[in-house]
């Protein structure tokens, strides 16, 4: 049988501080932010990068689709760099965003990567890569 899934639309975080989140990421990784109404109408917030985005939500955003239990720093996951991967190390350099590992050499959904490894202010996990 074929994969009856195209990719991946968007991913949720739950964090502390949407505000402090959505600052992070724009300096770090050049992301826009997103305000939205969900479908009851409540305010949602994201961050947009590309044809994907990351919504954001804290402990006491309401919503009828929510994971059973949110957990704050739990988040795990790659993107793939637009630039090489070396420009994107010096530009965290001149933002002074940590890296916590690498570059290392990993693999990717499509073969061999070469990546670095950050923390969000929440402690989530953000793998950058680049295809080798």
């Amino acid at each position: 049988m074929n994969t009856l899934i195209d990719r991946i639309d968007h991913i949720v975080l739950t964090v502390t501080d949407i505000e402090i989140t959505t600052q992070f990421y724009e300096k770090a990784f050049g992301f826009e932010r997103e305000f939205f109404r969900g479908p009851e109408g409540q305010p949602r917030h994201a961050l947009l990068f590309g044809q994907l985005k990351i919504n954001l939500q804290d402990r006491n955003t309401e919503t009828p689709t929510k994971a059973r239990i949110p957990t704050i720093g739990s988040g795990d996951f790659c993107l793939i760099a637009s630039v090489p991967l070396d420009d994107f190390i010096k530009h965290l350099e001149a933002q002074q965003i940590p890296i916590d590992v690498g570059p290392v050499s990993r693999r990717g959904a499509l073969g061999p990567i070469r990546s670095v490894y950050l923390r969000d202010p929440d402690g989530n996990l953000v793998e950058v890569a680049e295809y080798v």
